[in-house]
């Protein structure tokens, strides 16, 4: 008879985790709040629209192959992609700039901006190359539970190399002064991790990812990737019951031996926690097994939290690109009120995805689909629907002028999703989106440990621990704490 786990939360580390701990042979049921699988990955399907809750971005597709390929299965049988060219349109106020994927014609726009930018550009890329050959394969693999995993010669040998102890700041500005390649190249961690002169230059690695990897879009959008998973789990054996929140973990004899939901309770072997790693501690958990105080997680750097809009139009907006960034105000102001003065934006950077431009099953006909995304600072409180809509038409002002055209007119669905949604709807510590920023005192070993340092039987997965936030990172972590598991109990028959 097959040993029992109990994973609580169905995104894409859940989902992830899942599959490897059936894999290995365990009886795997994975409690999920909401009706349907994908966490902060879930979809809205309203008045026509269909709509992905949360990521947005699908990079590093070689994670996503390695992924199904361990399940003998290929992306391409799964879902159907399609490279997105350009990658993405910048908007500034001296007006638009397009992205493209193809890296000569990136070079070419480089060399327009700064002369000889393209063949720095050539060298930038070199570097990031080796930081994410080894950073993704030496670096993120590993479970971080101490210093030692570390003792590897190839990381050891390129540590400097790798970039670890400077800056992303100083790291761009060896390479461009202009400021428009400078935004460009330091986008991706003032977005998702910390501003750029606290952030190593090991992230870099996301510049690879993003001009030499590309940016891509799954048909049907990213929730499509969460279907492919949900189904590969069931063909697996995993179990699914959706609709369950748990209350509680039960702890008996040091052990997590129950969860504990408000309609039933599961016995279990080995527990892994899906959900937000702080809820579980300090909701799910007596106090007395809880790994960390109050005072370690108030300590923590988050990374953003989001103001996001989902926007349905009545007709089609002329020349829209798939992604936008809307970087049109003070690049570092933004970035100092998310992460120093942690306040509501006074003049923000937004970004808009219009899925419908690539995507005809997402709106219907002659509509267009936006979703409309603002980082804020985690934690702030003053959450207020007029708040919300004061930056809705702020933001759509800019779209129009940038546009050319009125769009507040042609507005037949909206919503919104902030800070209290992300308290409400998935107990997300301090309203994060994205987990804790990326800086150095927050990466490997020092984020919070995926096996409790209190109840042997319990583990973690997903954005709060190794390796980090992002879609990519969420697969690999399902798949670092199964092995750990694994290490720890053996396989499931």
């Amino acid at each position: 008879m097959s040993r029992k786990v109990i994973i609580i939360g169905s995104g894409f580390a859940g989902l992830s985790a899942a599959a490897f701990m059936a894999k290995a042979g365990w009886e795997v049921t994975v409690i999920e709040k909401h009706g349907i699988p994908g966490g902060r990955a879930r979809q809205i399907k309203e008045a026509g629209f269909t709509f992905d809750m949360g990521p947005s971005w699908y990079w590093m597709p070689d994670v996503f192959e390695r992924f199904f390929e361990q399940f003998g299965k290929k992306v391409t049988d799964q879902y159907r992609l399609k490279r997105l060219d350009p990658s993405y349109r910048i908007y500034r106020t001296d007006g638009p700039m397009d992205v493209p994927a193809g890296l000569d014609q990136l070079k070419e726009l480089f060399d327009t901006i700064e002369p000889g930018a393209g063949k720095r550009l050539e060298k930038f890329l070199e570097e990031a190359a080796y930081k994410y050959k080894v950073g993704i394969h030496k670096l993120v693999f590993k479970p971080g539970r101490s210093l030692t995993e570390f003792f590897d010669w190839e990381l050891l040998t390129g540590l400097f190399k790798l970039d670890v102890f400077s800056s992303m700041r100083s790291h761009v500005a060896k390479f461009f002064t202009d400021p428009r390649l400078v935004e460009l190249m330091e986008f991706p961690v003032l977005f998702l991790g910390a501003l750029p002169e606290n952030t190593p230059a090991l992230y870099s690695l996301m510049n690879f990812a993003d001009i030499k990897g590309g940016t891509w879009y799954p048909q049907g959008g990213m929730y499509q990737v969460v279907k492919s998973m949900y189904a590969l789990a069931v063909e697996l054996g995993v179990h699914f019951c959706f609709g369950e929140e748990v209350t509680a973990i039960s702890i008996e004899n040091q052990l997590a031996a129950k969860v504990i939901t408000g309609s039933n309770t599961y016995a279990a072997e080995v527990v892994i926690g899906g959900a937000d790693y702080h809820h579980i501690e300090t909701a799910l958990l007596p106090a007395a097994y809880r790994s960390y105080t109050a005072g370690y997680w108030d300590s923590r750097i988050m990374a953003p939290g989001c103001l996001v809009y989902y926007v349905g139009l009545n007709k089609k907006i002329k020349g829209i690109r798939h992604h936008s960034l809307f970087f049109d105000t003070s690049f570092s102001v933004h970035g100092k009120e998310i992460y120093t003065t942690k306040e509501w934006p006074s003049d923000p950077l937004f970004y808009v995805s219009a899925t419908s431009v690539t995507d005809d099953t997402v709106a219907p006909e002659g509509c267009e689909n936006l979703f409309l995304l603002m980082p804020v600072a985690a934690g702030l409180e003053n959450d207020t629907e007029e708040l919300r809509e004061s930056y809705f038409e702020r933001m759509i002002s800019r779209m129009e002028k940038h546009f050319g055209e009125t769009i507040r007119e042609s507005v037949i669905y909206k919503r919104s999703f902030a800070q209290r949604d992300f308290v409400n709807d998935y107990h997300a510590f301090k309203g994060n989106a994205y987990g804790l920023a990326n800086t150095l005192r927050q990466t490997a070993f020092l984020k919070p440990a995926c096996r409790s340092k209190k109840v042997k039987n319990l583990f973690y997965t997903g954005q709060l621990t190794v390796p980090g936030p992002g879609v990519p990172p969420s697969l690999i972590s399902g798949e670092i704490v199964a092995k750990e598991v694994v290490k720890a109990y053996g396989n499931g028959a």
